[in-house]
C-alpha cells in the first residue's frame, strides 16, 4: 500500500511538473510575428518574463520612417506606453502615503478646491476612477488641442467647465482626468516636477534605462514615432503633447523595462505588501491604477495604454510569476489578438498561426452573410452584398471589399479592419486596432 501510494504520488509529481515546465515553443512564437511582420499587420516590441527572467523577446517594423527609408526598430527601442503611466503615478502616490505625506482618504479639495464636488471626493476614488469628474480629454475638442501645449490651468478649467458623470464613489468609469489630477498633486507635495518624481522614486531605483517622461522638443535617439494603416500605406500619427497628459499618459518606456517595473512592484521592492493589496483590490473591476487580465483561467493583472498609433499592455500573473509586456508604434491586427495568441503559444494552448492568406467560399457559404446589420450604440449601418466570389460592406458611402481567412472570418486590411460573421446570432463583429463593435442582422422585410 505505501510502494503504490508513493508511486502514485511520483507519477502526480511528474505529471504536474511537465504541465508546468512544458518547454517555451519560441519557434511558433517566432512564426506569429514573422507573419505579422512580413504582412505589415504590426510593428511591435514584445517581452515575456518568467520569475523575473526575460524568456522570449521579439521586435518587429519600424521605429520611424525617413523619406522612403524605414529605419528598423530593436529591442532598445522605446514607445509612449500612453495609460501604463497611470501604474506608475498610482505607485508613487502609495509611496506618498506609506511616508505620511498623503492619506487616501485625502480630500481633493485639500489640493484643487475649484473642481466640482471637490470636498467629497478623496485619492483613493481618484485612484480607482471614481470621481464621478468631467474628463478632459472628452471635452469634444480634443483633437484640436491633443498635440498643442496647454498650460495647467487651460486643462484644469477643462475639468471644471466638463459636466460631472455621476456623484462621487457610486459608480467607477475610466477617466483621465483622475490621473492628470494626481500627477498634479505628486508635484504639489513633491515639490518637484513629476519628471524629477518619477526619476527619484521608480527609474533611477529600479536602473530603468529606457523608461522616461516623454519630451516632445527633443526626442531619444531610440524613441518611435507611432503610425496609423491608410489606404495600404503607413502615415504618420499625431504626436500628443506630453504635458498635457502628465501622470496620465505621458511615459516612454519598452518591454523589457515594463517587465522590470510590474515584476519589482509585485515583489514589494515599490511599495508595502498592504499598499499592493489595497492597490490590487478590485470593485466592479478597477482596482487603483490597475485591472484584471483573464486568460482561459490565468488570472492577471496590470493596464493598457493607448495615444494615437502607439499602443501597450503590461500584464503580470501572480501565481505564474509571468510578466507579458507589449508595445507597438503601428498596428493593424488588433494587439488584443496578437497579446491572447502568444499566450497561447506559452502555455501550449491549441492554436494555429493564422497566415492571413485570403481563400476562396462556397456558394453557400457566401450567400449566408448578405444584409444589413445596424448597431444603435455607435450609430452604424452596414449592409454587406455578395460580389462575385466576394463579400462587399458598405457604410456611409464607402465600400470595403473583403478577404476570407475563414469561413466566418474576414479582412480589409487596406482600412485596418477584420470581421467576423455569427450566424448563430444573427451578427457581424467588427475589430479594428482599438475597439470592437457588434452589429445585430436585421431581419428581411421580405
Amino acid at each position: 500500500m505505501i510502494k503504490h501510494s508513493l508511486l502514485l504520488c511520483i507519477a502526480t509529481l511528474v505529471l504536474s511538473v511537465g504541465a508546468v515546465c512544458q518547454p517555451l515553443n519560441r519557434g511558433k512564437l517566432d512564426s506569429l510575428f514573422d507573419i505579422l511582420e512580413r504582412k505589415d499587420l504590426a510593428w511591435a516590441s514584445i517581452a515575456i518574463s518568467k520569475n523575473g527572467k526575460v524568456v522570449y523577446k521579439r521586435t518587429t517594423g519600424a521605429a520611424r520612417i525617413e523619406g522612403d527609408k524605414r529605419i528598423p526598430a530593436t529591442e532598445n527601442t522605446t514607445y509612449r506606453i500612453g495609460s501604463i503611466t497611470k501604474m506608475f503615478t498610482a505607485v508613487m502616490i502609495y509611496q506618498l502615503v506609506e511616508e505620511k505625506k498623503l492619506s487616501l482618504n485625502d480630500s481633493l479639495s485639500t489640493y484643487f478646491p475649484q473642481m466640482p464636488g471637490a470636498g467629497n471626493i478623496t485619492l483613493h476614488q481618484l485612484l480607482s476612477h471614481r470621481s464621478g469628474l468631467a474628463d478632459y480629454t472628452k471635452d469634444g475638442h480634443y483633437a484640436e488641442w491633443m498635440d498643442k501645449p496647454q498650460t495647467q490651468n487651460e486643462l484644469l478649467t477643462r475639468i471644471v467647465n466638463g459636466k460631472r458623470d455621476f456623484e462621487p464613489g457610486t459608480q467607477a468609469d475610466y477617466n483621465n482626468s483622475n490621473y492628470l489630477l494626481l500627477g498634479y498633486i505628486i508635484e504639489k507635495v513633491c515639490r518637484k516636477p513629476y519628471r524629477e518624481v518619477l526619476q527619484q522614486r521608480i527609474i533611477s531605483k529600479l536602473k530603468l534605462s529606457k523608461t522616461y517622461y516623454a519630451n516632445i522638443t527633443k526626442l531619444n535617439p531610440d524613441e518611435s514615432d507611432s503610425y496609423k494603416y491608410v489606404n495600404s500605406q503607413w502615415q504618420a500619427d499625431k504626436r500628443a503633447t506630453p504635458d498635457n497628459f502628465g501622470g496620465a499618459g505621458a511615459i516612454i518606456s519598452n518591454p523589457n523595462d515594463l517587465t522590470r517595473f510590474i515584476e519589482a512592484l509585485f515583489a514589494g521592492k515599490l511599495i508595502s505588501k498592504t499598499s499592493l493589496a489595497t492597490m490590487t483590490t478590485l470593485t466592479d473591476s478597477y482596482g487603483a491604477g490597475i485591472f484584471p487580465y483573464t486568460f482561459e483561467g490565468y488570472q492577471g493583472l496590470g493596464h493598457g495604454g493607448k495615444t494615437e498609433g502607439f499602443g501597450a499592455t503590461l500584464i503580470y500573473y501572480p501565481k505564474e510569476k509571468l510578466t507579458l509586456a507589449y508595445c507597438t508604434n503601428g498596428e493593424v491586427y488588433p494587439k488584443a489578438d496578437i497579446q491572447n495568441d502568444a499566450l497561447k503559444i506559452y502555455f501550449n494552448k491549441p492554436f494555429t498561426v493564422p497566415t492571413f492568406q485570403p481563400i476562396t467560399l462556397n456558394d453557400a457559404e457566401l450567400n449566408a452573410y448578405p444584409g444589413t446589420y445596424t448597431s444603435e450604440q455607435f450609430g452604424i449601418t452596414i449592409v454587406c452584398t455578395r460580389v462575385g466570389n466576394t463579400l462587399e460592406l458598405e457604410t456611409r458611402g464607402m465600400k470595403m471589399p473583403l478577404d476570407a481567412l475563414e469561413s466566418t472570418k474576414f479582412m480589409n486590411t487596406s482600412f485596418g479592419f477584420f470581421f467576423t460573421f455569427n450566424k448563430e446570432k444573427q451578427e457581424l463583429v467588427i475589430q479594428d486596432v482599438d475597439d470592437t463593435y457588434y452589429l445585430k442582422k436585421q431581419k428581411s422585410s421580405e
